[in-house]
């Protein structure tokens, strides 16, 4: 009787321990799991019919198009097996996107996932505390992203080495120019081939000035930006320099002579009417697409003007004005980063992790239903159906540059075969920032960089659009009010933060 007594008590706690070993694979594996507001599982063994049905709430840039709800429904269905979530795609006009972001943030909407970048907010929204860290969810529900980014991505996007957002994996280099109307390029016989110098561009817009009646040689301010970006990382190190000197490019003749250039332009009339406006409005790529501008200002990588023909619907070609580079802004350029105010943020990263591994998936974001919005030509080659148009179709890409791997998205047919090897020899031959990796934190001068945020909005975009007589004075106009405004401390901060980062990373 002891003997079967003890027989049994050993098989009583047999079977309790492998049911505890059932409930902690299905809580994640821990005998303590995180609390979850959602009652949500977590899906280590892909088991959607475990999850509790959710939708996931993606917010990013752009204009809503005619069919959205039909992608979004399609997406629904897919998602639905795979995790047993829904998709509400929410895009926001750019040029409404600030104010209409700001008061979700500020108001405690839930949401999902946002896009976001290093140029767009990303530090400043992490000093806030908008973001969720991302480690722990990537280590157990986004387990495949870190080997598709590989390491410089995911360093590269860190702020104070902790996770707030994952980037898009897509150019490591950010190349800079014009894409031309290859028309007006053709037609003029203008030489494209390697990096042309800004003169070398001046004499093609002085021939389109004096020869195209109604078109505009260069379209909106947009190549300002590009131009700093191409000598400066951050706004704040010049790309020549060998120490890593945080600098007012107000001071720098190379950026003062660049303003009075700009200046000249607009005296010569190669710019829009609506200089100072036309890229946030969508004027500037309409104008393009009508053929009513010959060039407008770009990032530049393989492809680009392909790429950007499908969405304009015409031909283009590009022409790059400085040599690819390599800053942090390449890591950070893109992120998907996760709401703190959402109800399911383990959903959310096994979604965002479908986006690195999932074709299917991603390209229903990118393109649409296929059949509807494009049709295969091949395995991975795309065309709009018959009798569909850049102008006709229903759901124009959002921008594929904004989501998860790049990688597998599909090539229109007006591509190269190879244009994913081209980025990944773009990627390994640009030059290096001697910062790379170096991400300013903005908290311990928010207040400032705020201040500062108002007056640049007063100056920058009439210098960037030769919109002002007295270069010279408006700078110094410009620099006494941002210096009341406490850019000194900022640059000041820039300058402790990248002397800390440079002692951690041995530089």
């Amino acid at each position: 009787m002891k003997k079967k007594l003890q027989i049994g008590l050993t098989l009583i706690i047999i079977v309790m321990l492998v049911l505890s070993g059932c409930a902690q694979n299905k809580t994640g594996g821990s005998n303590t799991p995180k609390e979850d507001t959602n009652n949500t599982p977590s899906n280590e063994t892909g088991d959607a019919a475990s999850l509790k049905p959710y939708k996931i709430t993606l917010i990013y840039p752009g204009a809503v198009p005619k069919d959205l709800k039909l992608v979004q429904d399609e997406m629904s269905k897919y998602l639905t097996e795979k995790i047993n979530a829904t998709i509400e795609l929410k895009p926001i006009d750019w040029g409404s996107w600030t104010d209409k972001t700001n008061l979700m943030k500020i108001s405690g909407e839930s949401f999902d996932l946002i896009f976001t970048a290093g140029w767009f907010g990303y530090g400043l929204d992490v000093s806030k505390g908008q973001f969720v860290e991302l480690t722990d969810l990537i280590a157990k529900h986004g387990k495949d992203i870190p080997a598709i980014l590989g390491d410089d991505f995911m360093k590269g996007a860190q702020i104070s080495n902790k996770t707030y957002g994952v980037p898009t994996k897509k150019e490591f280099a950010q190349g800079f120019g014009f894409l031309l109307n290859k028309e007006l390029v053709d037609k003029y016989k203008f030489n494209t081939e390697g990096v042309k110098t800004l003169e070398e561009m001046e004499e093609m817009f002085k021939v389109i000035k004096e020869k195209e009646q109604g078109i505009v040689p260069v379209v909106s301010n947009k190549f300002a930006n590009t131009w700093g970006a191409a000598n400066y990382d951050s706004g704040i190190i010049s790309r020549d320099s060998k120490e890593l000197k945080a600098i007012d490019t107000l001071e720098d003749p190379k950026f003062i002579d660049f303003l009075k250039r700009m200046r000249q332009w607009n005296l010569n009339g190669w710019f829009d009417k609506d200089v100072m406006t036309s890229d946030s409005s969508g004027q500037a790529e309409n104008m393009m697409k009508a053929g009513k501008a010959f060039a407008i200002g770009s990032s530049l990588k393989p492809g680009k003007d392909k790429e950007m023909s499908v969405t304009m619907g015409l031909p283009l070609v590009q022409v790059e004005t400085a040599l690819p580079y390599t800053t942090t802004g390449e890591a950070n350029g893109a992120l998907l980063s996760i709401s703190r105010t959402s109800k399911d943020p383990e959903r959310a990263m096994m979604f965002l992790n479908m986006l690195y591994t999932d074709a299917k998936l991603l390209n229903m974001l990118d393109w649409g239903i296929e059949g509807t919005h494009y049709v295969k030509k091949a395995d991975n080659v795309i065309d709009y159906p018959e009798g569909v148009t850049a102008e006709t179709q229903g759901y124009p890409s959002p921008g594929g540059w904004m989501f998860g791997n790049q990688f597998i998205s599909y090539l229109w047919v007006n591509e190269d075969a190879d244009k994913w090897e081209q980025f990944e020899k773009f990627n390994q031959s640009s030059e290096r920032s001697i910062a790379l990796g170096f991400t300013f934190d903005e908290a311990p001068v928010k207040a400032e960089k705020a201040a500062v945020g108002n007056v640049d909005k007063e100056f920058q975009m009439v210098l960037n659009s030769g919109a002002v007589d007295d270069v010279e004075g408006t700078i110094a106009k410009y620099k006494a009010k941002r210096n009341a405004a406490g850019y000194q401390k900022i640059l000041e901060e820039q300058q402790r933060q990248l002397d800390e980062w440079a002692k951690a990373n041995t530089k």
